[in-house]
């Protein structure tokens, strides 16, 4: 008998081991984050294909119109400068020479208009006198015809004379003109970005369909902007106007907030089956803590739409956008079918399906997740 109780303890020790060792070892349901269903903001956006750039309001790559040695050198790499100022003057010494000369046989002939301009009035004066003489029956008649002649003449001289005046006078804009063109001076207020030469260098304008560095790189930084090529299916979402967030590489996840000013009348095919459009987007506020270099490379993210206070959910939660998992008070899944309305890559809005408060699974990335299986909720889960 003794032996026999003996025996059933021993069975139901190696039972319950049993069971034990069965249980630790038994899968254990798939862990899971969950998320909590709750309200908020859903925003429809359209974003960039490809890196777009930070452009300057204005840059103008600035080159003589003639070539010529570099006399003075007036600004530096980084020099503000104001619309109108020179930057760069050519050696024109030549042309000095020529404006003087052509300054004095100005002043020649302007002398010698003045000249011929008395020596006509005394001519025509001459013959006044000759015709009240000959009403008066004193003066023969042959001396009128002389007169009148030699008037006449002196009249056409006067006018040949003021007429190289003008000329001598045309000669020298001509030259001054041909003086500016050694010039280069700012079209607009900015900074000087580059230079390409020193002073007794040879520079010499971009010969047509060979491009040459300029010799002053000149940047309004007043206004930057970012232009960035939009997909042409999105693009046809976006109008002029429309507030943008902006965010650039070097600054990280900082986002500057800007308004779409321009969008590309054409499409561009830049690869077989990509066709964009180029939109420029203007930053609101520029930061005066940063500076916002041309070049620089930059996202945007157009706002299409936005809702306020709507029944939202994460965008991963969603299976092929109308379906998600969620997780019943037995953690147990159960397929879910909604319905969903304005939706971005991170927000969807559902508008039938859910209520506030339901947990859902967060994503679909696990496998094996599908209705009816059991899970376990990740510590933290559930956070709206």
């Amino acid at each position: 008998m003794r032996t026999l109780r003996r025996l059933v303890v021993w069975l139901f020790v190696l039972a319950a081991a049993g069971v034990a060792i069965a249980w630790s070892i038994r899968e254990k349901p798939p862990l899971v984050t969950a998320h909590t269903v709750a309200r908020g903001r859903v925003e429809a956006t359209v974003a960039n294909t490809r890196a777009g750039t930070v452009k300057a309001r204005r840059r103008a790559k600035l080159a003589p119109s003639l070539g010529g040695q570099v006399d003075k050198l007036l600004v530096d790499e980084g020099d503000r400068v104001t619309q109108g100022q020179l930057l760069i003057e050519l050696w024109h010494q030549d042309l000095d020479a020529q404006l003087a000369l052509a300054k004095s046989e100005r002043a020649r002939a302007q002398a010698l208009a003045e000249q011929a301009e008395l020596e006509a009035g005394l001519a025509e004066r001459d013959l006044t006198r000759e015709k009240e003489l000959q009403q008066q029956g004193i003066s023969a008649g042959d001396q009128l015809d002389r007169l009148q002649s030699k008037a006449a003449g002196a009249r056409a001289a006067q006018r040949a004379a003021v007429a190289e005046a003008a000329s001598r006078q045309n000669q020298i804009e001509a030259i001054e003109a041909q003086l500016q063109r050694m010039r280069i001076t700012a079209p607009f207020a900015g900074v000087v970005a580059e230079l390409n030469g020193e002073i007794g260098e040879f520079v010499t304008p971009s010969p047509v369909g060979i491009p040459t560095p300029p010799a002053v790189d000149l940047i309004d930084d007043g206004g930057p902007y970012v232009t960035a090529p939009i997909d042409e299916v999105d693009a046809a979402r976006v109008r002029v106007g429309m507030t943008a967030t902006i965010t650039l590489d070097a600054f990280g996840k900082r986002p500057f907030t800007g308004r779409v000013r321009r969008i590309a009348p054409y499409v561009t095919d830049r690869e077989k089956q990509a066709r964009t459009v180029d939109v420029e987007v203007e930053f609101l506020d520029p930061p005066a803590d940063v500076a916002l270099l041309p070049g620089y490379s930059a996202d945007v993210e157009v706002l299409i739409e936005a809702k306020d206070d709507v029944l939202r959910v994460p965008a991963e939660c969603l299976r092929d956008g109308r379906f998600v998992l969620a997780v019943g008070d037995d953690l147990v899944l159960h397929r879910r079918e909604v319905t969903a309305g304005l939706a971005n890559w991170k927000f969807a809005e559902i508008t039938a399906g859910l209520t506030a408060g339901e947990r859902i699974v967060q994503s679909f990335e696990q496998k094996g997740l599908d209705d009816g299986t059991e899970v376990r909720i990740a510590a933290g889960g559930g956070a709206p």
